[in-house]
């Protein structure tokens, strides 16, 4: 068994757990939080990207994390990525490009993670749970590209600390129809239908292919303080619409147009009439 091959069950291995020198590991942990944490904490306002390491520079995907990320830096959002290439890259180009604060959370991996460089803030971590933590804790919302398991494990376990009300108001948006429209319809057909799920548990979060729409959803929910669910998506949904069909008003003013009331309109007078009082002699 390919499992025999792991220290951990080898004679040399348990050896080891029997003495209590992986309790050692204990002080290395507690420094990637505490370095994490006095590195983090004076960040500001922050979204977390996620997205494949393995995208390619010409891939459309790119472009779509480079814009996105240039938006949100660009509303002085902080910009907080797993530090690889990829649609990582791509975020943490955008906001570099948009003149924001570019974070990197580097882990160390065998394959794919090599940091990228475009970070203005780059940390390194051995652990996923610690690098995860950080994630969560410093960012405001999250952006969720198309990725693999990495990427579907962060986005299911921000659905299941906003499903199990851990973290509150914490908008999540998942970025391309075509590849993630079949899970959402899975979610909703099966998860729903089986019990798995409560109806309103597909509600959490908001799928889109629009940059510009990402970004002003998630300051729509940030700014009113409010989380996801089935009336508020259905709220901005109205918003969005109402925004994109006039073109010019900010999608989270949803204050009415400024008007006077009839009272205090003044009477046009015509033209015709303004013609004949200038024409009368004077007597």
């Amino acid at each position: 068994m390919s499992m025999i091959r792991d220290s951990r069950f080898t004679h040399d291995g348990l050896a080891e757990l029997r003495t209590g020198q992986d309790t050692w590991q204990v002080f290395k942990i507690m420094g990637e939080f505490v370095e994490g944490f006095e590195t983090l904490r004076k960040i500001g306002r922050a979204v977390s990207i996620f997205g494949s390491a393995r995208t390619n520079p010409k891939d459309p995907l790119y472009k779509l994390g480079e814009e996105v990320a240039e938006l949100f830096a660009k509303k002085d959002w902080a910009v907080i990525t797993g530090g690889g290439p990829g649609l990582m890259e791509a975020a943490n180009r955008g906001a570099k490009k948009g003149s924001g604060l570019s974070i990197g959370l580097n882990i160390e991996l065998p394959m794919e993670q090599t940091p990228n460089p475009y970070q203005d803030v780059e940390l390194s971590f051995d652990y996923f749970f610690a690098r995860k933590v950080m994630f969560v804790k410093y960012a405001q919302a999250y952006v969720v590209l198309p990725g693999g398991f990495g990427t579907m494990d962060e986005f299911f376990e921000a659905l299941t600390l906003v499903q199990t009300g851990k973290v509150d108001s914490f908008p999540i948006v998942l970025m391309g129809k075509d590849y993630y429209g079949g899970l959402v319809k899975w979610c909703e057909r099966t998860m729903v239908q089986t019990g798995t799920v409560s109806p309103g548990d597909t509600n959490l979060f908001h799928l889109t292919d629009d940059p510009e729409e990402a970004v002003e959803c998630i300051e729509h929910f940030t700014r009113h303080g409010v989380g996801m669910n089935p009336e508020s998506l259905k709220e901005w949904k109205r918003i969005w619409t109402n925004r994109k069909r006039r073109g010019t008003r900010n999608a989270g003013d949803e204050s009415p147009r400024p008007h006077r009331s009839r009272k205090s309109r003044r009477p046009r007078k015509s033209a015709k009439r303004s013609a004949k009082r200038s024409t009368k002699p004077t007597p």
